[in-house]
């Protein structure tokens, strides 16, 4: 078991975070964005940046090696939509994926990480995306920067309704 707290400040105590929230026994600290039979996208549980999307696998597998012909089809359709939601809604003209297979929770899943203007300090290279997410949870977890992303997520969810 390890602790993570979410956005929202609150401390859960769990062995995988993403069968923790599918199972209902963590609640999202804001509203799901959308979801496929297969798959589901949330704003970043932990680290509190506007548009930080995370798509999960609702199985619990490790990679995408594991998918099946169905879900195939749907991650790269789903991942498109997701990535035209970030850039209609929210601006966002480019991100970083990255997928671990090497996580302790091994569960799929998938970061598009968000490049913001206030991230001009660094280069949009791989190696600065965890300084700038430790930076943001010390320097946005606060009401302000969640009432920020709670607004980002609702635009990325109506996204979905009207498309």
């Amino acid at each position: 078991m390890v602790v993570i707290k979410d956005i929202s400040g609150i401390e859960h105590n769990i062995d995988c975070i993403a069968c923790s929230i599918q199972s209902g026994e963590v609640a999202l600290p804001v509203e799901r964005i959308a979801e496929t039979n297969y798959f589901v996208a949330e704003q970043d549980f932990e680290y509190p940046i506007e548009g930080f999307t995370v798509i999960v696998a609702k199985r619990h597998i490790k990679s995408f090696l594991e998918f099946t012909d169905e879900e195939q089809k749907d991650f790269i359709s789903f991942l498109i939509k997701c990535r035209k939601a970030m850039k209609e809604k929210l601006g966002i003209e480019e991100i970083t994926i990255i997928q671990e297979e090497t996580t302790n929770s091994s569960h799929f899943h998938i970061w598009l990480f968000p490049w913001h203007s206030w991230m001009s300090d660094y280069k949009k290279k791989i190696d600065n995306v965890m300084k700038i997410m430790e930076m943001a949870k010390k320097e946005h977890s606060n009401e302000v920067e969640l009432l920020k992303i709670k607004e980002s997520t609702k635009k990325l969810k109506e996204y979905f309704f009207n498309n």
